[in-house]
């Protein structure tokens, strides 16, 4: 994890690292914080959630604090913390599902 970190070299924050991996996988180039990225794409409800799907959760006290990447069964993939890396979490947990806020779908037009 590295606070405004944005490749594999100088390490991720959380929307560095959606960001990467949309810019990579599908040339898609999204906001630079969690919060802006939080007002792109389509809605989602958390029971329609699909593999790709962008989670938001509020982890400092402020609204759409960190983004992950939805993977499908429960589970997603973020750039935690300080001192973290990136790795798979489950969403049915009791500290995420309490700061879950909301999801998002982002589309290739």
């Amino acid at each position: 994890y590295r606070s405004g970190g944005s490749t594999p070299q100088t390490g991720f924050d959380c929307s560095g690292f959606v960001r990467y991996v949309f810019n990579q996988a599908a040339n898609i180039t999204l906001p630079a914080s969690a919060k802006n990225i939080a007002n792109v794409g389509k809605v989602v409800d958390k029971s329609a959630l699909n593999p790709g799907d962008l989670v938001f959760f509020n982890t400092l006290q402020s609204h759409y604090s960190h983004v992950a990447i939805y993977l499908g069964d429960q589970r997603f993939i973020h750039a935690p913390s300080k001192g973290g890396v990136v790795r798979i979490d489950r969403m049915d947990t009791q500290y995420w599902t309490k700061h879950f806020e909301g999801a998002r779908r982002i589309t290739i037009d």
